[in-house]
């Protein structure tokens, strides 16, 4: 029984600790516009848009002042299914609010200042209301060792979670030559997220409660990031890059509730049998528990990113763009270093293509191409990621000559994970498979005066 205890509520607490790690270039935000829902690739924008995906860009923009005001409606799936040692799907459910996003400009001459507002990393809440396996199946198989079947006593396990990062940045552009300007921006970051979990083993008919872990954890801090742009505009060819630098974010704990232990007959039985186990499960627990202590630090810090694009005017009426995203994930630190699990950073390559049918109306569409560099040591049932393709499409509409209506939908398309599971990291040996699914709407009010 001392070994099994300990083996389990190691596994729990490390778990949990894992939980943690959902912010980063893996989960960085790039669509605030309704613009980019409806055409992806906006790296080459002149639009107000531009206040994040190409601040430069502004130099060619609107002349006075615009505002543009955005929601976004996300729903998301995250299942993992676990094919052996059992069979069984776990369902997590992702939702987020409504999600606003707010951009203002302004430009004279050969300058112009911008500004932007939103959720630029992570943005969202998962719950798994049946535990994840990585509680499961651990403590099952454990229990199986001593001859204590399932059905012998009751298993309680949930795990939830939400992340935000609230961004504030703020842009000054400058047309050096009348073929190229560049722009220097600092965003500011802030972190808000919070922990929920709990897995409890109880009413045995002999030893009762058999072992629990509850934990509730709030964390906050800020982070900055400083950004730098270059546009080329000559005709009807556009060549950009923006690059931010990587933002360090040094969350602290606001510990409400941190437990781990075992059942008081558990620990009666110990301390008659073995003392020594009871004592080495409790310098264990503490250890595991150690960095979510209230006051400890946790680090979230968001890649550096380069951004570079081509965007073409075919005609007055037809424009296209590619661009190319690098996010430096492997050198954006996360907790207990597992940025250094991935195998290289994220790549994504986008196209987008927007048409006038008339004054008034433009359509688009676009699609993107996500790869992240995963491994099995990085993938965990309360943080994991999938290859994907997104595609977009939507349209505008001119109300007035100075009041612009974005509508938008894109979908993200997944490619399931298989991981490989081993009883030395994951607890027990078998195969889980990690699925996602993702969609967005959104509407945008664009208005220049």
């Amino acid at each position: 029984m001392t070994y099994m205890k300990k083996r389990f509520m190691t596994t729990a607490v490390a778990a949990v600790i894992a939980a943690t790690v959902w912010a980063g270039g893996l989960m960085t935000n790039t669509n605030y516009h309704i613009a980019f829902d409806r055409m992806m690739a906006r790296g080459a924008s002149f639009d107000i848009d531009a206040a994040y995906s190409n601040p430069a860009g502004l130099a060619w923009g609107h002349e006075g002042f615009q505002l543009s005001l955005n929601f976004q409606k996300p729903w998301q799936r995250r299942d993992i299914q676990l094919t052996s040692p059992m069979q069984k799907q776990y369902e997590g459910v992702a939702s987020a609010p409504i999600v606003p996003a707010l951009f203002a400009a302004y430009k004279k001459d050969r300058w112009a200042l911008s500004a932007m507002i939103g959720i630029v990393g992570s943005g969202g809440f998962v719950e798994y209301d049946e535990g994840v396996p990585m509680f499961n199946v651990v403590l099952a198989g454990m229990l199986a060792q001593k001859g204590i079947t399932s059905d012998t006593y009751t298993l309680d396990s949930q795990m939830k979670g939400k992340q935000y990062i609230y961004g504030g940045q703020l842009n000054f552009t400058y047309r050096l030559l009348d073929c190229l300007s560049a722009a220097v921006g600092l965003r500011a970051n802030y972190y808000d997220g919070y922990y929920r979990g709990h897995v409890k083993a109880f009413n045995h008919p002999l030893l009762g409660d058999l072992a629990s872990l509850e934990l509730d954890v709030d964390q906050r801090g800020w982070g900055f990031t400083p950004l730098v742009s270059v546009d080329y505009h000559n005709g009807p060819l556009t060549l950009t890059a923006r690059y931010e630098f990587r933002t360090k974010i040094d969350v602290p704990n606001s510990t409400n509730t941190l437990s781990a232990g075992l059942g008081p007959k558990v620990i009666a039985m110990l301390q008659q049998m073995d003392p020594a186990g009871l004592q080495t499960i409790a310098q264990t627990l503490a250890a595991k528990t150690a960095s979510y202590q209230d006051g400890e630090y946790t680090r979230y810090d968001m890649p550096a990113l380069l951004s570079v694009a081509a965007g073409y005017a075919f005609s007055p009426k037809l424009r296209a763009t590619v661009e190319y995203h690098f996010f430096d994930d492997t050198h954006a630190k996360m907790a207990n270093d597992r940025q250094e699990k991935l195998t290289h950073g994220t790549n994504e390559f986008l196209a987008g293509i927007e048409g006038d049918l008339n004054d008034r109306w433009t359509l688009s569409w676009g699609i993107q191409r996500t790869d992240y560099g995963l491994s099995d040591d990085y993938q965990l049932n309360t943080s994991f990621a999938c290859d994907s393709w997104s595609v977009g499409l939507g349209a505008a509409v001119n109300l007035t000559e100075k009041l612009r209506l974005n509508a938008g939908y894109f979908v993200t398309i997944y490619d399931n994970y298989t991981k490989q599971c081993n009883a030395t990291r994951d607890g027990y040996n078998g195969e889980e498979i990690y699925s996602r699914t993702n969609h967005v709407i959104g509407l945008g009010l664009d208005w220049k005066f």
